[in-house]
């Protein structure tokens, strides 16, 4: 799988970790910054990989900033991209399954690195259960023409 993964200064050391991970297990990773931990804006980064998966670049993003919050706001304002923190398995779970959230925002403050790894995992791992989550998808794409 194509993964684009981006992060702010508070997410750039998780993000490597991550993009590290995800490569040994044979996925595409595209980098969009940040590179180093000097001060960056979390939009910035959330922009880069809401174009890439907008552009067919990539299947799928990973955003990290302090909370995770920042970059889900700012990556959802794009049309197609369905982006959420997550800090649990639960809704890491269900934002793939009922939700096809195409953007997993994730805190690099406030999650370990293991707890960050499992969520990644099973996001990764939960395929989208369309039926009836599919007309709600479908109702959210319309929302994006108002």
């Amino acid at each position: 799988m194509r993964i684009a993964v981006s992060a702010d200064h508070a997410g750039y050391i998780l993000k490597q970790e991550l993009a590290a991970k995800l490569a040994t297990q044979g996925h595409e990773i595209l980098d969009l910054g940040t590179h180093s931990a000097a001060p960056v804006d979390y939009p910035d980064s959330a922009e880069a990989v809401a174009l890439a998966l907008r552009d067919e670049q990539v299947d799928r993003g990973i955003i990290v900033c302090g909370s995770g919050a920042g970059v889900s706001i700012a990556a959802s304002k794009f049309p197609g991209v369905r982006a959420a923190a997550c800090a649990d398995e639960v809704t890491a779970e269900l934002s793939r399954r009922h939700n096809d959230l195409n953007i997993l925002c994730l805190s690099g403050d406030l999650l370990s690195s293991r707890v960050t790894e499992r969520l990644v995992e099973i996001w990764m791992d939960t395929e989208f259960e369309g039926g009836r989550h599919q007309r709600r998808v479908e109702k959210i794409r319309q929302l994006e023409q108002h």
